[in-house]
């Protein structure tokens, strides 16, 4: 396995810094990346929340469109860090949590790509089992191996991947999509068509802020090839409009399935739903989201990789090769099978459980990142100092760590969690507000305000010398 970066189908380049001669991505390719990374069928169930709840179609539609904006706002500006800095997201996280400190976020990150992988192969199992009676152990091995693959081969086959689905999926699910509006869909209301209830809407909206909030760790692993001189705008514009539209369609989608159809399976109500349409088309369409939905999981196990990297480099440096990340892609592989493997409950309950303790983790990291760097620091970082176990940046950094841990203590009274492991929790605060869940809209807020006072002793002289006279060093 050859670690020259410039050889080889594997990529060579793990967590260490892309030098400028290398930053051969192209900004037209965030796009399709972020629109193909929601357009598989985890988005559908994820519109089953609002209506299980007794949320109406049109206020599901409204949860989801205000949570999509939100989570896919914060999600954007991370992008942007990508080309500027030329880092993986969490090396980057040292300037705010320190050399070693930064293991406590990224303790927070490796949760969630493992919890999505693991809801996704639920959803692989019970989904294809539902459709097409196929052995979900069979389709555990087999999704784990591809998503496994395609993690070790790396960032631009994770982009072309997704390019070449998109370009087949997107005109059939136009068709599919189409046909429900003219009629064609069939299905009648299920029950009651619904209303409105704070609790069911906040729920909607947190599932939704949460599903492309959770993209944030690592979505600058895919945007940090992009030439320095990219402008930011373009990146947040490029990331923001793939990732929100895709998933707005397919959550407002799996609504109209949830009330219309009576669907409690994603892929199945979108096998449904197509063959409604025009007959086969829902059975192509189901497995497309399949292929899709197994690329997506190559995506988590790529930046999951880099995040266990980060977390051994913190406490022990070594040379960033291709050999380490595929060894890491393999232990996460194994980890997220194990879990999977072992969960009894519903697709649909492990999916809104797990999205919501990502989105309580997570928050606060977001939070005090995005402060950090475009009202702090303003982009300028000294990057030779990430590598240094005692550099600039320090090993355990308190603004940071402080932010973090007082803006996780301050949602824990809003937090509502059931069926967590058989255990339900609804703090205090939550009671008092009749059940409805702003958790993370408390700790957005807390963690993002306590850093911001904390930075304010920072004395950022020595950091801007250091970045000023780094570059002939780093090239």
């Amino acid at each position: 396995m050859s670690d020259n970066p410039r050889s080889g189908l594997i990529e060579a380049r793990s967590i260490d810094w892309v030098p400028h001669a290398e930053r051969h991505g192209k900004l037209w390719h965030q796009l399709p990346l972020w629109f193909n990374g929601n357009f598989q069928y985890f988005s559908i169930p994820i519109g089953f929340i609002g209506p299980g709840m007794g949320l109406s179609l049109g206020w599901t539609a409204v949860a989801v469109v205000v949570g999509i904006v939100i989570g896919t706002l914060f999600m954007a500006f991370h992008a942007s860090q990508g080309p500027h800095l030329g880092l993986p997201q969490m090396i980057q996280s040292r300037g705010q949590f320190g050399y070693r400190g930064v293991v406590i976020p990224l303790a927070a990150t490796l949760f969630t790509y493992v919890g999505f992988n693991v809801a996704d192969q639920v959803l692989l199992g019970s989904g294809l089992k539902a459709s097409f009676n196929w052995n979900a152990q069979v389709v555990a091995v087999l999704s784990a191996v591809a998503a496994a693959l395609l993690a070790i081969f790396g960032h631009d086959w994770v982009h072309r991947v997704f390019r070449w689905i998109l370009a087949i999926a997107l005109p059939l699910m136009t068709i599919v999509t189409v046909g429900i509006l003219l009629g064609f869909g069939h299905g009648a209301p299920h029950g009651h068509p619904g209303g409105f209830t704070a609790i069911a809407f906040m729920a909607q909206l947190s599932a939704a802020a949460a599903y492309n909030i959770t993209y944030a760790p690592y979505v600058s692993d895919y945007s940090r090839y992009l030439p320095a001189t990219t402008k930011s705008s373009g990146v947040i514009a490029s990331v923001f409009l793939g990732a929100s539209v895709s998933a707005i369609w397919l959550m407002v989608l799996g609504a109209w399935m949830a009330i219309r159809l009576g669907a409690t399976d994603g892929l199945a109500g979108l096998q449904q739903a197509g063959d409604n349409v025009v007959p086969h088309l829902g059975t192509v369409v189901a497995l497309l989201s399949v292929l899709a939905l197994v690329a997506t999981m190559g995506m988590n196990a790529y930046g999951g990789a880099l995040t266990v990297l980060t977390m051994i480099d913190s406490f022990r440096t070594f040379r960033p090769t291709a050999r380490a990340r595929v060894i890491a892609v393999l232990g996460l592989a194994v980890v997220w099978f194990a879990i999977s493997e072992s969960i009894s409950g519903g697709a649909v309950q492990t999916v809104e459980v797990a999205l919501t303790l990502m989105l309580y983790l997570l928050v606060p990291w977001t939070a005090t990142n995005l402060v950090d760097f475009f009202l702090v620091r303003r982009g300028h970082y000294a990057i030779v100092e990430f590598f240094k176990p005692n550099g600039l940046y320090g090993t355990w950094a308190w603004r940071g760590l402080v932010a973090y841990g007082v803006g996780f203590l301050a949602e824990v009274p809003f937090m509502v969690l059931q069926g967590l492991g058989g255990l339900n929790y609804t703090g205090p605060a939550a009671k008092a507000l009749g059940g409805v869940d702003i958790a993370w809209v408390v700790g957005l807020v807390v963690a993002g305000a306590v850093y911001w006072l904390c930075a304010r002793s920072l004395d950022l002289s020595a950091e801007i010398a250091i970045e000023h006279d780094e570059q002939p060093v780093l090239d």
